[in-house]
């Protein structure tokens, strides 16, 4: 019996577009990434380079461009700098070093670690305790109190999934990123109250909005809500949306759609600052979730692939560059027989692992 087909497709913003080169597949649709005999396992991707993990190890692309990391086991990749994490130690390289392939001379960063238990925790979590992170000053311990299995960058802010499926979140907290009710930052994890008593499977930090999936497949949102990321009503996008209807009207006038809308009195949502419990349709769960830069998308338990948020680049997969502040399915994998089993978002892309019939 052969073995099951599958594929990374991405959505969303090139590499050949971040270093100003034609697009080898331009278009709104998905790009296959190139897997080769060995496949691709694991990604990582940052705005302009994504490193992959293949059956030879790992490879950083870029534009057509492929780098061996030779005796690297994970990537953490920024627009700085790219961390990478080997048996003996993790290191911290200028990304343009890493393009060059210049691995050989003094890292930006370096950290001996403890010999490796037999699953090390993915990164940014480091053996021994305390975790890395892409952009000085790399480093960062954990207080004793917190024991973590998974943890998630945001630009300003950190989650951490605890042991028993705890929240805590710290850092910036001007957008409500954390999920404690308030605008201010915190300088150590704190823990997220409003899930305490219902253990998570998965947290995820964008940009400056975050998510996490519980045990029983529900999903939970907070933070910055500006391009619908939330899945909450955005009044810059109902704006946009009731601008896109009345093209052709003077730019001072009520407008009709614009008339509708404020009377209306819609219940718009910048700001979540508390976990909200969002609701996917037909009561879905979700199995996956992860976060770019101002979009989200999650798996769900039957293998369907969810999108919302900015949609600039098409990242949303939906065929157009609309964003939307309500969840959508992918119809393109439900037109190809596709099953969706991981999606990973970059900043202003979104990979997902498909299932092929």
């Amino acid at each position: 019996m052969a073995a099951p087909r599958r594929a990374w497709l991405v959505f969303g913003f090139s590499t050949e577009e971040a270093v100003g080169e034609p697009e080898t597949e331009p278009g709104l649709g998905p790009r296959r990434l190139e897997s080769g005999p060995e496949g691709i396992r694991r990604l990582w991707p940052a705005w302009s380079y994504l490193v992959v993990e293949t059956g030879a190890g790992l490879e950083l692309r870029s534009a057509g461009l492929r780098r061996r990391l030779r005796g690297w086991a994970e990537a953490l990749p920024s627009e700085t700098h790219l961390v990478l994490r080997g048996p003996a130690g993790a290191r911290a390289w200028r990304r343009a070093a890493a393009l060059r392939g210049e691995l050989r001379g003094e890292p930006a960063w370096s950290r001996a670690l403890p010999p490796e238990p037999r699953r090390p925790p993915p990164l940014p979590l480091l053996p021994g305790g305390g975790f890395a992170a892409p952009r000085p000053p790399f480093f960062a311990p954990l207080p004793a109190g917190v024991r973590a299995r998974r943890l998630a960058l945001g630009h300003e802010h950190a989650l951490a999934l605890g042991d028993a499926g705890q929240v805590h979140a710290w850092g910036g907290g001007r957008h409500g990123q954390l999920g404690h009710g308030t605008l201010e930052s915190e300088l150590q994890p704190r823990l997220v109250e409003a899930l305490a008593g219902v253990p998570m499977q998965a947290v995820a930090a964008g940009g400056w909005h975050s998510a996490s999936v519980s045990e029983a497949g529900d999903l939970y949102v907070w933070g910055w809500n500006e391009s619908g990321q939330l899945a909450l009503p955005s009044k810059a996008l109902a704006e946009e949306r009731a601008q896109d209807g009345d093209v052709g009207a003077g730019d001072t006038a009520l407008t009709p759609r614009r008339e509708q809308l404020a009377a209306e009195g819609t219940a718009f949502i910048s700001i979540q600052a508390f976990p909200a419990l969002l609701d996917l349709p037909q009561d879905l769960e979700v199995t996956e979730v992860s976060c770019g830069s101002r979009h989200t998308a999650v798996v769900t338990r039957g293998g369907e692939l969810y999108t919302w948020g900015w949609g600039k680049y098409g990242q949303l997969g939906h065929g157009d560059n609309s964003s939307s502040d309500q969840p959508r399915r992918v119809e393109y994998l439900v037109a190809e027989g596709l099953q969706a089993e991981e999606v990973v978002c970059g900043p202003w892309t979104t990979y997902v692992h498909v299932l092929e019939p």
